[in-house]
């Protein structure tokens, strides 16, 4: 028993066919990346928390104080 491809779209059957070449571009750019050490990991993500909870923080100061001002407008109201 034979079974035929028939395709009438021909730009789909040529996207089929690049995707291979397009995952071998991809790997072949990901060999040619920097990754960093493990010492810069861990410093940049410790900085990333640190700013982070410095800004949740502030955020949540200035949700404290609107809602305190907020609570003293419409108690005088």
């Amino acid at each position: 028993m034979k079974f035929h491809l028939i395709c009438y779209n021909k730009s789909v059957m040529q996207k089929s066919i690049a995707a291979p070449g397009f995952t071998k571009d991809i790997l072949e750019e990901l060999k040619k990346v920097t990754w960093p050490s493990k010492n810069e990991t861990v410093r940049l993500t410790t900085v990333v928390i640190f700013i982070s909870l410095i800004i949740g923080l502030y955020i949540g100061i200035i949700d404290v104080l609107l809602a305190k001002v907020l609570e003293l407008v419409t108690k005088f109201r």
